[in-house]
């Protein structure tokens, strides 16, 4: 089995690993590490939660560690582009952990809040620089960022950067950057537009792969529940009632639809908040941070802003609205289930998103169980192909006896987590 010990990272950061709880490296760690500290550039095919931030971060830090500065060079000497704050901030809070014992120079840069600490990270030739495309853009426009040195690009998260419309954003930076650099470009899939810029940034890459786009966590125990669109919201609340639901992430298409379910949640008495890209940045990490910390139950987000949701403990996820893109079920439903841990994930599918969860199961190559006779199934559930259905409220399935958690008699209609 290979060991952080055995990928050749110096000695201050094996002891920082080893500090962090990290006991062996996970597929992308152990495979795109030792290219990486070769010089080679790579281009991985991964999904946040597989490890790929110290895949990227722990090589990154090592060469800083042993290569000085060259003399007069100005500005960073490593780039890490990514589509959201979020993930910007969970990236920067990487390096902090990761080169605690070799204390870099970081910095993080992104849009939403003022500029002046993000222009003197720059001016004082920070080593490590995380940012979003658009507000790096602004401050290269403004004069404020200087590229020249850069000897590492990282773009992590591709796909999600080509949804936002980043791709040329980045090929802006990249025109700015020395042509002698090494390249690493991550991303969960592998449309043909990442490929290209992929063919045009790295050079002779090494392609590294774990955990296809159409695999879903093995520990994720999948339901389907086939409801009017003017239902879901009761059929939430009811959901909800389950204790066993301790810290839940809901999934809606827009900002809008976002707002509304926390809103009304909020009312009927679950602490909830909702996070997406009109929030201001300090509204979003505080609603991050209250939902990290176990005081608000249930976060409600659009797929943008959940890509830099990195929660240990979300004991379910919950499909409000059905996403247009398969490869978003995979990416939403990859929230729980962490590091080991069980989840649970329940899609509530009206009559217009059946086609769009039809997709789905094409994408995951598998049929997921339908919960048959929920309070709201109504005239929503689709007389279609066969399929395994599973009863609501019956012991050891989706439901329990809710008088387990001292409600009083009758049935829940919750959802508890498989058996670890």
């Amino acid at each position: 089995m290979t060991s952080f010990q055995s990928l050749g990272l110096i000695d201050s950061l094996q002891r920082a690993v080893a500090g962090a709880g990290y006991e062996t490296p996970t597929p992308i760690q152990s495979e795109a590490i030792p290219h990486l500290l070769a010089g080679r550039d790579v281009l991985g095919c991964a999904q946040t939660g597989t490890g790929k931030t110290a895949a990227f971060a722990l090589p990154i830090l090592d060469r800083l560690a042993r290569t000085p500065r060259h003399p007069g060079a100005r500005g960073p000497r490593a780039l890490i582009l990514t589509p959201t704050r979020e993930l910007a901030l969970q990236i920067n809070e990487g390096f902090a952990t990761y080169g605690r014992h070799v204390a870099p120079k970081c910095a993080v840069i992104f849009g939403g809040v003022g500029q002046a600490p993000q222009v003197e990270a720059l001016r004082r030739n920070t080593d490590i620089i995380v940012a979003t495309p658009g507000r790096l853009i602004d401050l290269m426009e403004q004069g404020h960022a200087r590229l020249e040195s850069v000897e590492t690009l990282v773009l992590d998260e591709a796909d999600r950067m080509l949804d936002m419309g980043f791709i040329e954003p980045i090929r802006r930076i990249v025109k700015a950057l020395p042509r002698q650099r090494q390249n690493l470009m991550f991303s969960a899939t592998m449309p043909q537009e990442i490929m290209g810029l992929a063919n045009k940034i790295l050079v002779d890459p090494i392609r590294v792969a774990v955990t296809p786009v159409s695999s879903t966590a093995e520990n994720v125990r999948q339901w389907v529940l086939f409801v009017e669109r003017g239902n879901k919201r009761a059929l939430l609340k009811e959901v909800l009632r389950d204790a066993a639901m301790t810290r839940v992430l809901v999934f809606t298409r827009t900002k809008h639809g976002a707002n509304r379910v926390a809103e009304e949640l909020d009312r009927k008495g679950v602490s909830s908040a909702a996070i997406h890209g009109n929030k201001s940045q300090s509204a979003r990490q505080r609603a991050l941070d209250a939902f990290k910390a176990g005081r608000i139950r249930v976060l409600v987000a659009t797929d943008i802003a959940a890509r830099g949701i990195d929660v240990d403990g979300v004991t379910h996820v919950i499909n409000f609205e059905i996403p247009d893109e398969p490869e978003s079920y995979v990416h939403r439903i990859g929230r729980t289930a962490r590091a080991g841990a069980s989840g649970v994930a329940l899609s509530f599918c009206d009559t217009d998103e059946r086609g769009s969860f039809r997709d789905i199961e094409r994408l995951i190559r598998a049929q997921v169980p339908v919960v048959a006779d929920h309070p709201f199934a109504g005239k929503a559930a689709p007389a279609e192909e066969p399929r395994e259905r599973v009863a609501f409220g019956r012991p050891g399935r989706p439901a329990h006896d809710r008088s387990r958690h001292g409600r009083g008699g009758g049935r829940s209609r919750g959802f508890a987590r498989p058996s670890a």
